[in-house]
């Protein structure tokens, strides 16, 4: 019999709990195999599985996908090697299955038949953990399935498996010797995090699993990882996962749990919990919110806190005794955390769990998606459309979403539910399912996390709401569109994306509406701050809202930060002394540091709106900060037609009216003055005769006469003028001209 050795790898989400081994087509040719075959797996212990065939992207690599359970049957772990050979099975006439130890289950009537209908044609082993799938097909809500032991079998050994006349027998009993059954998140639970959880496993898996592997080399194995991240990126559950796939005791501290009101309490409570780890080991000391209990010591006043970090301290320290314990820490503030304890030998890596991007969020919708009855439109193409859509998502975020969409279902089928009954037919049940909408109308509701202490939203403004700015627009979507839809084409050109991007020029041309239209357009998260409102009466809180901005856009990137009216908090620097002046000035510092710093900003754009370039400091406006200066000016008569048309899109008009000929007589008007137009037009014909249907072209006469244009001739001089000084990159104060009258 042909036997062939492979690494065992993660399975994808989508194929959790279904019993299969995926192997590429090398491996299928040598052991003679097709995909729907069964194999035999040989780990410490064998066990079997159903074959199919590998993606492309793990053809040639020499690994086998197999789901937690398939490896907790074969006692293996990710990295470790199987054997597999071609297995023949036989129909197993009868099967008992009983829960394993820590699962309460009631079985009803109908239970059998819905087990033998998830799992027929499974192959399987005596002893082997077997998951039970919900009756649409997937796995029961949460990441889990509800595993079962095959406790006994007839026949009694070899490779079986489950036909049409396999009588199932149920046991309520649990089965002892099965702990690790139950022991909750595997891998597969986890979207993306590929790199970080490889790294968490070589920092932790292999000294708890291989201990001689660091005796050898004669150094000592780490004593402890920091996860650090946004909240709700998925440290927890990485910390967790490392513990259930290494077989490790686990012990869960929740910071601020350890702290005690008597003298000494927090210490000897520290003491005791690792104590107890070193009596079970191997075994992880999970520390969530570490920031909570080991704060930097020069900040905080009270004694306890200090106490507690020293006694951190001593502890990591004396881990050379307790061999095979591992601290992992977990925090979302790491600046705040006693630098004491970040030296090596104490917490030897720092590892950054970061906001997902769009693979990964694809994978995570489809681990939360697991135990859904899903509408037939939800397929694979969907879940990559709403990963796409989910920009700055966490995990955390992304499950919010997936429960909003349930909520939304069940809502629908609410009124033909008697929620009187004590349980509900069967045939109402399956009627509940998750369609497109419910996510579409969910994704309104939910935001992501990271962003929630700042305006963030992608608006709903489109290029087609915009008329008349044809130059502007090509502009800015070169600048911010294509960088961020097409970044490998703009990498494989060996350019750099522009930084940021000013938008000058009259009020009311339309500089906030193309910032949002490009936003919306490039599929990108956006941030709109009023200049003015970043300015506090307190020292330091300025500079910290403008830091805050620029961290929470790297978080959700691909993100478009927008100043309205920026010549407000960036106007040149004087030097003067008073207080006023010196928190323009350090607002200013902080913006160059922001957009041309060390701390890159990749898919982070910079859009400004401002109407007075002229008071804006001239570094700002050099190449690498606002790379592109683009003067939003007033449309011509071809782009006031345009802006006219937009906006009497659901004005009802009279025969009379002649666009072309309104959009002739507008000279010197902007978009917000033509808006203007086109609605006092409407309200003088309500008010002339309330039953009027239609607006006529002598309402619109009459309503020129009441707005007034707010371009002419000397603030379209003193913006030429201004055009051409910025084609050097920066302006001389003394350029303003008298154009401050106008404002």
């Amino acid at each position: 019999m042909e036997e062939l050795q492979i690494k065992v790898e993660k399975a994808h989400p989508i194929d959790f709990g279904r019993g299969i081994i995926r192997l590429d087509p090398s491996t299928l040719l040598s052991l003679q195999l097709s995909p729907g075959d069964i194999v035999l797996i040989e780990g410490k212990r064998q066990t079997t599985a159903k074959v199919w065939r590998a993606d492309r992207q793990d053809w040639g690599q020499g690994i086998a996908r197999i789901d937690g359970y398939t490896r907790q049957n074969a006692e293996v772990g990710i990295g470790e090697r199987i054997t597999l050979s071609k297995a023949e099975p036989i129909p197993a006439e009868k099967i008992l299955l009983a829960p394993p130890e820590g699962i309460v289950m009631e079985f009803g009537d109908n239970t059998s038949a819905v087990i033998k209908h998830n799992i027929l044609k499974r192959p399987f082993v005596k002893g082997d953990i077997i998951p039970i799938i919900s009756s649409m097909g997937q796995t029961t809500p949460g990441s889990q399935a509800i595993p079962l032991i095959a406790v006994d079998t007839e026949p009694s050994d070899g490779i079986l498996i489950i036909n049409e006349n396999t009588q199932i027998q149920l046991q309520q009993k649990p089965v002892v010797g099965y702990e690790g059954a139950a022991r909750g998140i595997n891998y597969e639970d986890i979207g993306g995090l590929r790199t970080e959880i490889q790294r968490v496993r070589e920092m932790i898996e292999l000294p708890l699993k291989h201990h001689e592997l660091f005796l050898r080399l004669n150094i000592d194995p780490p004593k402890g990882v920091i996860l650090y991240g946004p909240p709700g990126t998925g440290k927890t559950l990485i910390a967790r996962a490392v513990a259930s796939e290494s077989n490790a005791y686990f012990i869960n501290i929740a910071g601020p749990e350890i702290m005690g009101k008597y003298y000494g309490e927090s210490e000897e409570r520290l003491r005791k919990i690792f104590d107890e780890a070193a009596e079970n080991a191997p075994s992880i000391i999970f520390v969530d919110e570490i920031d909570s209990i080991a704060p930097k010591r020069e900040d905080v006043t009270g004694e306890v806190e200090r106490r507690v970090v020293a006694q951190l301290l001593t502890l990591m320290d004396g881990m050379d005794e307790r061999k095979q314990v591992v601290v992992i820490a977990a925090t979302n503030r790491l600046d705040s955390i006693d630098p004491a304890l970040r030296r090596p030998g104490r917490f030897d890596r720092e590892i950054e769990i970061g906001v997902p991007d769009s693979e990964d969020r694809l994978e995570i919708l489809q681990i939360h998606t697991r135990g859904m009855p899903l509408n037939e439109n939800i397929d694979e193409e969907y879940f990559e459309h709403l990963a796409e859509y989910t920009q700055g998502f966490v995990g955390a975020d992304l499950l919010a979403l997936v429960q909003e969409a349930s909520m939304r279902a069940l809502r629908r089928l609410l009124p033909d539910i008697n929620l009187d009954e004590e349980e509900i037919p069967q045939e109402i049940l399956e009627k509940l399912e998750v369609t497109p909408d419910d996510f579409e109308e969910a994704l309104k509701e939910i935001e992501p996390s990271a962003m929630r202490e700042v305006m963030v939203e992608i608006p709903s403004v489109g290029w087609d709401d915009i008329g008349g700015l044809d130059l502007a627009r090509q502009d800015i979507s070169e600048a911010v569109e294509w960088p961020l839809k097409w970044p490998d084409k703009i990498s494989q050109m060996g350019i750099k994306p522009p930084t940021g991007i000013l938008l000058y020029g009259p009020p009311g041309t339309g500089k906030t509406l193309l910032a949002q239209a490009v936003a919306n357009e490039a599929n990108a998260n956006f941030i709109s701050v009023k200049g003015p409102q970043i300015l506090s009466k307190y020292v330091g809180e300025s500079e910290k809202a403008i830091r805050d901005t620029f961290k929470k856009a790297r978080q959700v990137a691909p993100c478009i930060i927008f100043f309205d009216e920026i010549d407000a908090i960036s106007s040149t620097r004087q030097g003067g002394s008073d207080v006023g002046s010196r928190v323009s000035e350090q607002v200013v510092n902080q913006m160059l540091t922001e957009m041309d710093g060390l701390e890159p900003l990749n898919e982070v754009v910079v859009i400004a709106a401002t109407n007075r370039p002229d008071l804006i400091d001239p570094a700002l406006l050099r190449s690498g900060r606002f790379d592109r200066l683009v003067m939003v000016g007033a449309a011509l008569a071809e782009g006031r037609e345009k802006i006219f048309r937009i906006h009497t899109m659901g004005i009802p008009l009279d025969s009379d009216v002649d666009i072309r000929e309104l959009a002739t007589m507008t000279e010197g008007y902007v978009g917000s003055d033509i808006e203007s137009i086109c609605r006092e037009a409407a309200m003088l014909s309500l008010r002339e005769d309330f039953d009027n249907e239609k607006v006529s072209k002598r309402h619109f006469l009459s309503a020129m006469e009441k707005v007034k244009p707010t371009v002419n001739e000397d603030m379209i001089d003193f913006y030429n003028r201004v055009q051409e000084k910025l084609k050097g990159g920066s302006i001389r104060k003394t350029d303003a001209g008298s154009f401050a009258g106008y404002i």
